[in-house]
């Protein structure tokens, strides 16, 4: 018989392959003790990653998730782990050095057992000081290589990587394989590698089964050394997912492997429970296609965690490509042949934006930059027109170092638009701001929570925390839900035809004004004190949702405000990406026509300059 490999269920992982959203706190309460009744189980996902700022999403406060979401698996003697973003925290941007300590220390304190850190550039710099952080708190440190597939990324680069993450003192090495593109053989050598380094260093191997590789994927890493292997469960196994529960098992014990049994009568119960969570509302955010097994996904090699909110994206911009093929009298696009457009433009701008791991964030910088791209070229304009700020981040170096040389056009289009090149090490670029936000907290009257839970949240993700303590996540989230039933049901939305009220700025008059679908009586009271501003639109470039700051740091823009061409105005987030508005004009603003937070629709009249 062979040595014993153990299972790690990827709870949280499973949700956000397949879609969305992940389950209120109350689902995944209702489902924990069925989880460990399986008993087959060394350790749960149950949190990190995107799981927090969904949480915010929806209304529901995520450290009190966390708590109650952990405490079960505690009491029955499994490890719980989180997935890092390493430099970015929980978030898709870069986090103060302070913030990620206060990180650490809370979600220990919360029933957190092991960090799973990755940098999604491989850059061992953002790595290691996440290292220190979890040894601090009292956490396991495990320590991921991200897998992908380029010229770049050889065994040789991946050994002597996770070689110098073992020397800077982590625990244990995961194989972050995180699109499933990782070859079996390929793989088997990176882990034998890693044994001849520390032949006793746990290694958990985590895999998608989008390409279809990873059942091989699986068997070549146990043989070659692997301690843990990652698993998912029907319904939300393979497709963008993981491979099953059921099928891993059976694989590993015909080779020979101690493998745990599994209780079928609980398994069936967590099946049904996780069926119910998506009859709730979670299936509405789960495209059909991420049930799907795509062999299409070797050459652009999106990651499975990535595929559950790509299809949504296409699903928003298709409308606006064919919006424009609409007013032009050209053939409409289908969501296939966009798809198509895509993966063959994530291919053509990879290997020109220095090969960065497609991993989260910078699977969706690929992702997003390939996906304008593609939209502007159907509306007849260049590639790399507009390039978010979180992207040229990357680009720069301000993220970390890419593992590959950038293409010459885009080296020429930062020197011409006066953007600087970072070398050093990028904790530098963001300072502390811990006592920044302590203190606007004080002044907004809001408890900083048990072990600080509430100040590290509200830090982390400063836009959405606020949305969730004034109310406005919740309510957006239930209208939302509400409408995918009514689309789901054909039948219209009850709140489309309600008239809703909003509050404008017009040279520093507030005004209220009611907008409707179809024709509403108002009042003349009303009528007579809508001011429209004078001057030019500026239009939205793409949908998304309007926002006049995306950090605390900016100043909003406001009515009366003089501005330069190519001044900043705002931003449309899209894509989890925020994407600059900038004047195209000097000027004064005289209307701001949305309010923060709005979604909005390409060529929706933002404010106005004159």
């Amino acid at each position: 018989m062979k040595r014993e490999i153990k299972f790690s269920l990827v709870f949280r992982d499973m949700w956000q392959s397949a879609g969305k959203y992940v389950p209120r706190v109350d689902q995944l309460v209702k489902v924990a003790p069925a989880i460990v009744e399986m008993g087959c189980f060394a350790r749960v996902e149950t949190n990190g990653g995107g799981f927090e700022q969904v949480n915010l999403l929806f209304g529901e406060n995520p450290n009190k998730a966390v708590r109650a979401w952990t405490k079960p698996f505690h009491e029955a003697g499994i490890q719980t782990h989180m997935l890092d973003r390493a430099l970015n925290g929980l978030r898709m941007s870069p986090v103060p050095a302070d913030v990620r300590k206060l990180f650490y220390k809370v979600k220990k304190a919360q029933g957190t057992d092991i960090a799973r850190t990755f940098c999604g550039l491989n850059d061992v710099r953002n790595i290691i000081p996440s290292i220190g952080y979890a040894h601090d708190a009292g956490m396991i440190s495990q320590c991921s290589l991200c897998i992908t597939h380029s010229p770049v990324h050889t065994v040789d680069y991946y050994v002597d990587m996770a070689r110098q993450l073992i020397e800077a003192g982590a625990d244990e090495i995961c194989i972050k394989d995180m699109a499933g593109i990782g070859r079996p053989v390929t793989l088997g050598k990176i882990v034998a590698g890693i044994k001849e380094i520390k032949p006793d260093i746990p290694v958990q191997y985590h895999s998608h089964a989008g390409p279809g590789f990873n059942m091989a994927s699986i068997l070549a890493v146990c043989d070659a050394g692997c301690d843990y292997i990652d698993v998912g469960m029907e319904p939300l196994s393979w497709g963008t997912g993981h491979a099953d529960l059921l099928s891993v098992q059976a694989m590993l014990k015909d080779a020979g492997y101690q493998v745990p049994d599994i209780n079928m009568e609980a398994y069936m119960k967590v099946r049904s429970l996780i069926q119910e969570f998506m009859d709730d509302f979670l299936g509405l955010y789960i495209s059909p296609r991420n049930r799907l097994m795509n062999s299409l996904l070797i050459a652009p090699g999106l990651p499975g965690g990535m595929m559950g909110s790509l299809m949504a994206d296409l699903e928003t911009n298709l409308e606006s490509i064919n919006k424009y093929k609409a007013k032009r009298n050209l053939p409409f696009m289908t969501q296939d042949q966009l798809l198509i457009k895509l993966f063959n433009e994530v291919a053509y701008v990879w290997p020109r934006v220095g090969y960065p791991p497609l991993v989260t964030p910078f699977s969706q910088y690929v992702k997003n930059l390939a996906m304008m791209n593609v939209i502007a070229m159907e509306k007849g304009k260049e590639r790399w027109g507009m390039i978010a700020d979180d992207i040229w981040d990357m680009i720069l170096g301000k993220a970390g170092k890419l593992p590959g040389e950038l293409a010459p056009e885009i080296v020429e289009k930062a020197e011409r638009e006066g953007r600087k090149f970072f070398t050093g090490n990028p904790q530098e670029n963001y300072p502390d701001c811990l006592d920044k936000y302590r203190k606007m907290m004080k002044d907004n009257k809001w408890d900083t929570g048990e072990d600080d839970e509430e100040l590290f949240e509200y830090a982390m993700h400063p836009a959405q925390y606020e949305a969730y303590k004034s109310g406005k996540a919740k309510a957006d989230f239930l209208e939302d839900v509400e409408k995918r039933k009514a689309e789901k049901e054909n039948t219209p939305a009850a709140d489309d035809a309600k008239p809703k009220t909003l509050t404008v700025q017009v040279e520093g008059q507030s005004y209220r004004v009611t907008v409707a679908y179809g024709d509403i009586d108002l009042p003349a009271s009303a009528t007579d004190k809508v001011v429209m501003g004078d001057g030019e639109p500026v239009p939205a470039p793409l949908e998304g949702k309007f926002f006049l700051t995306k950090n605390t740091q900016e100043t909003p823009r406001k009515v009366g405000d003089k501005v330069k061409k190519g001044d900043l105005l705002g931003y449309i987030e899209a894509m989890k990406t925020y994407n600059a508005i900038c004047s195209d004009r000097d000027g004064t603003i005289t209307a701001i026509c949305v309010n923060s937070g709005d979604s909005v629709s390409e060529d929706d009249v933002l404010m106005r300059i004159a």
